[in-house]
């Protein structure tokens, strides 16, 4: 399964999801839906049912939808009983990872309720519900506070934080692991700690701000128990812009602290209008396969993507 948003005018303001579906391991795809109401939103299973989580539009409310056909009719999130999860206030996702852990379905988001200006506003914070529970009950979620961004932190252009990745980390505790935007000092991404019950997020300046290639843009993270190592698709920055993404990087990590870029997966010379970004991924045996928010041929400019394209990373362990 695959999905992407529409950005085109009408469609964003709307916020509409199309979904596609594979059956012959990513060869050939097919297009299962055209979703209203959705943007932002992470394509996760859970419990033998197929799930999009993220906003109702852009800046929305928070909404989850459950599919239990292959991604071909979806639910309505009408209410706080049907997906509609948090409707008062405004806020911000990207198809980041769902994990589960310790027995709750975990997720990142961020509300738009800071001070400031782009990306300052947004206010990082983690949703987490029972996994025998019901998704789509507003009730059965329980949401940590939210914490902002000081920019005192990492003085820069354009000072924040935003699309986190709940992970676990090796001492089997919750990591928040956030894109961290700022100019000149890029590379960077900020790792905020998650309590046991999901009601708190928390971040130390001083120690929490790692070294992570890519960090300028939106990365995905996940824990490989076959080499023991954490792994992330992201943007090198190979030419000092810092907002290049014309480098699709494989990353790894085995303490989510000390990150090295691997191999590079994708890279074309164009930086201003050709991007490989906000991949997101997931394990499939010995490799790697993806989906890539690509800029490519007659792309405007290197963020505007025209395509969406799947990728296998054969045998990523050996790379």
């Amino acid at each position: 399964m695959a999905s992407h948003d529409w950005f085109e005018s009408g469609a964003q303001a709307e916020g509409v999801t199309a979904v596609y579906a594979s059956n012959d391991a990513g060869q050939t795809w097919r297009h299962a839906a055209d979703v209203n109401g959705q943007f932002w939103s992470t394509l996760f299973t859970h419990a033998g049912a197929l799930y999009l989580m993220g906003t109702s539009g852009p800046n929305g409310a928070v909404a989850i939808r459950r599919s239990t056909d292959g991604g071909r009719t979806w639910t309505a999130p009408r209410d706080r009983a049907t997906g509609l999860l948090l409707s008062t206030g405004r806020y911000h996702t990207a198809p980041v990872p769902v994990v589960v852990h310790a027995g709750r379905v975990w997720r990142a988001m961020e509300d738009i309720a800071g001070h400031g200006t782009w990306p300052a506003t947004f206010r990082a914070f983690v949703m987490s519900a029972r996994a025998g529970s019901n998704l789509l009950d507003a009730e059965n979620w329980v949401c940590s506070n939210r914490l902002a961004f000081d920019p005192a932190w990492l003085p820069g252009e354009q000072p924040g934080w935003l699309e986190g990745n709940v992970v676990v980390t090796p001492q089997d505790g919750l990591d928040n692991i956030l894109r961290v935007n700022t100019v000149p000092a890029f590379g960077r991404a900020a790792a905020a700690t998650v309590s046991t019950s999901g009601k708190q997020l928390s971040f130390q300046p001083e120690t929490g701000f790692i070294p992570f290639p890519g960090g300028m843009s939106k990365f995905t993270i996940r824990h490989d128990p076959v080499s023991r190592r954490y792994w992330a698709l992201v943007n090198k920055v190979t030419t000092g812009n810092a907002h290049q993404r014309s480098v699709l990087a494989l990353s790894s990590s085995a303490d989510l602290r000390l990150w090295r870029a691997e191999t590079v997966i994708l890279e074309h010379a164009d930086e201003e209008k050709v991007g490989f970004q906000y991949a997101d991924w997931q394990f499939d045996g010995e490799d790697i396969i993806a989906v890539c928010r690509t800029a490519f041929d007659d792309a405007p400019n290197f963020h505007d993507a025209n395509y969406l394209t799947f990728h296998r990373v054969k045998g990523f362990r050996g790379l």
